[in-house]
């Protein structure tokens, strides 16, 4: 049953890797610029052209996410942390910890996947629609998240 679990993530995982050029789904909607009093927060519109810009250079490590998934990873010292984002929104997930600083694309209804050293704290930040993400994790071993509006 466990074997079937980590499949069915694997496949969702994959699932959200195609690229599907040319075609409706998801939906990626343009969103009006949000309030001009100084937020700490970008405007969705700023989120918005920072994705697009990411997308454009972002190196996936899918390979990687799912080696660890699928094998015995316990002497491994990276581990993988997994963003489902189930909102109508792009996202910019902000990954950072000791010596390390990440900024990862993931799309409307997509997962976003890195690997990232074990045993360290991580904040997970990032805008999902018009709501702010903010979390800081101890991360020991595979970690995953599902956000949404």
């Amino acid at each position: 049953m466990k074997r079937l679990l980590v499949f069915l993530g694997c496949m969702t995982l994959l699932h959200s890797c195609n690229v599907n050029y040319n075609s409706n789904y998801p939906v990626s909607r343009p969103y009006p610029a949000g309030n001009s009093s100084g937020s700490a927060y970008p405007s969705t519109a700023e989120v918005e052209r920072e994705y697009n810009e990411l997308r454009k250079t972002y190196k996936s490590e899918t390979a990687d996410v799912l080696t660890d998934l699928l094998n015995d990873s316990s002497n491994n010292p990276k581990t993988s942390v997994i963003v489902e984002n189930a909102s109508p929104c792009n996202m910019v997930l902000t990954i950072s910890g000791n010596n390390y600083f990440k900024k990862v694309p993931i799309g409307a209804g997509k997962i976003g996947s890195v690997m990232v050293l074990k045993n360290q704290n991580y904040k997970l930040s990032g805008m999902v629609c018009r709501s702010v993400y903010q979390s800081t994790k101890f991360i020991s071993g595979s970690y995953s998240v599902k956000l949404s509006n």
